[in-house]
């Protein structure tokens, strides 16, 4: 008999033993289980946060390519517009004289003349700058400097070229009652521009 009660005592020793034992690994599966939840849950931040960083790129990238294109239209529209580079060179008085074409030894053309001047303090050299009329005449200027706050005048007819007078060395006028003078820098830039004749004069500087 009491070996049978000591057999029984040991059995519900060993039973109890196995329910603390289970207790306590109860709360750790959970929490495993738990923090396996928390993971998932963290990955699928993760993976919104991936996709709104894509489409954020995404509407990155085609707001660059908008930019690029609004560029290329500027461009475009600023290479459609007659650049005037700022500059101290200018066209300052014209005379144009009528009524010489009949002139046969072309002396009256002389009468005939645009006035460049240098409104700056510094000498310009005006190599390679033109003169141009609505009719596409053309005077390209020689190795020639112009002097601070000077001015020089460009002769239709003949002569010898000095500091204050250049001749374009031509037998028919230029310059008609209703014309336009375009002054180019060496590079073709349009730096001024005089217009005369049924509206009067006009002036457009740089």
């Amino acid at each position: 008999m009491s070996a049978s009660l000591t057999t029984r005592r040991a059995l519900a020793a060993v039973l109890a033993a196995g329910a603390l034992i289970g207790a306590a690994a109860m709360p750790a599966a959970a929490d495993g289980h738990g923090h396996g939840r928390d993971n998932g849950r963290n990955h699928g931040r993760d993976h919104d946060h991936g996709r709104d960083n894509g489409r954020d790129n995404g509407r990155d990238q085609g707001r660059g390519r908008d930019h690029g294109r609004d560029n290329g239209r500027d461009n475009g529209r600023d290479n459609g517009r007659d650049h005037r580079a700022p500059s101290s060179i200018a066209i300052g008085e014209v005379q144009n004289e009528d009524g010489m074409r009949g002139d046969r030894f072309g002396r009256a053309l002389n009468r005939e003349w645009v006035e460049v001047k240098n409104t700056g303090r510094h000498a310009v050299n005006l190599r390679g700058y033109t003169l141009t009329d609505e009719q596409g005449n053309r005077y390209r200027f020689p190795d020639f400097r112009l002097d601070g706050r000077s001015s020089v005048k460009v002769h239709t007819g003949q002569g010898r070229n000095t500091r204050h007078d250049l001749y374009q060395d031509r037998r028919r006028q230029v310059w008609d009652d209703s014309d336009t003078a375009t002054l180019r820098d060496d590079r073709g830039n349009i730096i001024d521009t005089e217009s005369w004749g049924r509206r009067g004069h006009h002036h457009r500087n740089g």
